[in-house]
């Protein structure tokens, strides 16, 4: 469909995700009217459930219109495969103004990995559009026993990149909500959405790149420092004992009957380099017999072979991006950190599996060199 392209080239997509109820449509609505949405193109499910009647200014295609923001809206026909092949079609021969931004809208029952699935697995789609990230709007009032009764829910919570606290304006207090938030996802930001309004720029640019140097802001990305919060990083002499003190020093308390108690966010550090070997193994280790419970990853990795020119990781569940490899290392920190959102999978278990991975690969490449 079109040639190979960097990274930087390709076309951001934002999957916004929440349970129903959430406040997704309401927010949906609101932010397709900005003229910040001008050059982006947003899929959803329905024109009617939007309530878009007064803010149409032309059909473009049968199932495509421009709003007088300049935002496109599509709806889905068919599958999101051929909605999303179709619409670059139409992007590449002039018949809809050339979007550089995408946002998906999901179901309120929808898993994101399916979505994340297509885009990442369809050779069509990978050379023209590129995940930005998962966006999940939480119900400030609701949110908490939505968490409690669907396990859906959690995943959704996982897997985002930034969460958009609802209804915060009538909510008894969010407080209790936001610290169970950042339990499941420490590094996702948490954006608070009054009267159903957001700005754009906390929807938009999550990923890897920074949309205006087109460089690789890894920091941002990674948020290893919020996991620190958490007393998780590992590694590097550093040591975390559950003890009579956690719920001193981690500031909350585990309930036995919720979902999420199964729910860990870790990051893991090393300080010699790591084989590509190694963390390819173990990667197909987790993808093959714990992909369900391996609800995220993403790292930059010091690799033995490639030494100078770091390794971007990124995966959900069992679905893992393209490897980025970085020109040169984002500042003076060279260790291999990888950081995981995990359902009952032990992180001294991983941490065991990525070092005798690790020797193995190096016992191998012995044998070879001799």
């Amino acid at each position: 469909m079109a040639e190979i392209k960097s990274p930087d080239e390709l076309i951001s997509v934002s999957v916004l995700t929440g349970f129903l109820g959430s406040g997704k449509t309401t927010l949906l609505a609101s932010i397709l009217k900005k003229p910040e949405l001008s050059d982006t193109a947003v899929v959803i499910n329905e024109f009617g459930e939007i309530g878009l009647d007064h803010h149409l200014l032309e059909n473009t295609e049968e199932n495509v219109v421009k709003l007088d923001s300049g935002c496109l809206c599509c709806t889905i026909r068919g599958d999101l495969l051929e909605t999303m092949r179709k619409l670059y079609i139409e992007r590449e021969k002039g018949d809809i103004p050339r979007f550089k931004r995408v946002v998906i809208e999901t179901t309120g029952l929808a898993d994101p990995a399916p979505i994340i699935h297509t885009l990442l697995n369809d050779p069509t789609l990978i050379d023209c559009f590129k995940l930005d990230g998962i966006l999940t709007v939480v119900d400030g009032v609701n949110g908490s026993a939505t968490l409690d009764n669907y396990t859906e829910a959690i995943k959704q919570v996982a897997v985002a990149d930034r969460l958009l606290l609802t209804k915060v304006d009538v909510a008894d207090s969010i407080e209790p909500l936001r610290d169970r938030l950042k339990n499941l996802n420490p590094a996702a930001a948490i954006i608070v959405v009054t009267n159903g309004e957001a700005d754009p720029k906390h929807l938009l640019n999550s990923g890897l790149y920074n949309p205006e140097t087109k460089t690789a802001d890894v920091g941002a990305w990674l948020q290893e420092e919020a996991y620190l919060d958490q007393a998780a990083i590992s590694g590097s002499g550093e040591n975390h004992e559950h003890g009579k003190d956690d719920k001193e020093h981690h500031g909350h308390h585990h309930d036995v009957n919720r979902h999420d108690d199964n729910i860990e966010a870790y990051c893991i550090a090393r300080d010699e380099p790591v084989s590509v070997l190694a963390i390819t193994s173990l990667m197909q280790i987790l993808f093959g017999h714990r992909g369900e419970d391996l609800l995220r990853v993403k790292g930059i990795l010091n690799v033995v072979e490639h030494p100078g020119r770091p390794a971007v990781i990124h995966a959900v569940q069992h679905l893992m991006h393209p490897v980025a490899w970085l020109k040169e290392w984002p500042d003076e920190d060279r260790r291999t950190r990888i950081v995981f959102i995990t359902r009952n999978i032990s992180r001294d278990w991983i941490e065991a599996l990525i070092d005798g991975l690790n020797k193995e690969a190096e016992e191998i490449m012995a044998e070879v060199e001799k």
